[in-house]
């Protein structure tokens, strides 16, 4: 396979699991554009490899970097930004996990423990209390492991979860 036939395969199935894990096709599709990107690119340079308008481009990157894993950086002599994204993986997967934590399970478990204080008596009430409760004490313990991994760059905790995944 050919170098530019393999990027563009890689764009294309990095935008389907974007979409999979919660985000845009598009937004994946720059961000996997930006990952194997040697130099940093311009919106234009987006817009055209990609063929997206620039209204998309620009949201979309406004969305890459609000997540944090996507910089904008300044070239001398040039009036257009370039975007580069966060090389380093674990570093990505690091940031991904605290941002979809943020996104997702935050929200999740506030609502757990809004729904698991009900009021009500009745039978089904506390089955419904019992279920949402240890639901509940579950995603919490298991966002408080995710965010104590988080927190740590580069530690041995982190370093172990790592090669345990490889």
């Amino acid at each position: 396979m050919k170098l530019d036939e393999a990027k563009k395969k890689f764009i294309q199935t990095w935008g389907a699991l974007g979409s999979q894990w919660g985000i845009n096709k598009t937004m994946a599709q720059i961000h996997a554009l930006l990952l194997i990107s040697e130099e940093a690119l311009s919106m234009e340079d987006i817009m055209e490899e990609l063929h997206i308008s620039r209204g998309n481009a620009s949201m979309n990157l406004r969305s890459l970097i609000d997540w944090g894993i996507v910089f904008k950086e300044f070239k001398a002599g040039e009036r257009r930004e370039f975007f580069s994204s966060e090389k380093s993986i674990e570093e990505l997967a690091r940031k991904i996990a605290k941002e979809r934590s943020r996104r997702e399970i935050k929200p999740a478990i506030r609502v757990l423990k809004e729904v698991s204080d009900v009021e009500d008596q009745s039978g089904d009430a506390e089955q419904f209390k019992k279920t949402t409760s240890e639901l509940y004490d579950f995603i919490l313990r298991a966002d408080n492991m995710l965010d104590k991994i988080t927190e740590q760059k580069g530690n041995w905790i982190t370093k172990t979860i790592y090669k345990l995944m490889t």
